[in-house]
């Protein structure tokens, strides 16, 4: 379907994950059996969300560096779910705009979560991207 559906998808994965921290391969069929899905959504939310878990210690850090004024135990499950996708494709996926990745964080945070959350969102992963063109990603 597109990239923005797979996205919404993915999150809905890794927003379980930050529960169960396991990736549930019943929940991933789940998704991946819905008839939006393309060959390539499928492509990227196996890839996305295997890759979130193998690295999801180091994408908890890189965000826990960028909060101001706030832990992570703080953070609401939805926007951390958000958090861990955009930062997970802003620090490590090679195929991905930075400014559409906030942009989509930032639309999954009006639909999924409170009223505020989407100007934190929007500033914790400004903060993020900040740091990694200073660290020449």
């Amino acid at each position: 379907m597109s990239r923005t559906f797979a996205r919404e998808t993915t999150f809905k994965l890794v927003f379980e994950y930050a529960f169960l921290k396991q990736i549930n391969p019943l929940t991933l069929e789940d998704f991946l059996l819905l008839e939006k899905i393309t060959e390539d959504d499928k492509v990227y939310i196996k890839q996305t969300y295997s890759k979130i878990a193998s690295n999801y210690d180091e994408i908890l850090a890189l965000i826990e560096k960028n909060l101001k004024n706030y832990t992570l135990g703080r953070i609401y499950k939805t926007d951390l779910a958000i958090l861990i996708l955009a930062t997970y494709e802003i620090k490590f996926a090679k195929d991905t705009v930075p400014s559409i990745v906030i942009n989509e964080a930032v639309e999954l945070s009006k639909k999924y979560s409170t009223d505020k959350s989407f100007s934190f969102v929007n500033g914790v992963l400004a903060s993020i991207v900040k740091e990694e063109d200073a660290d020449g990603k």
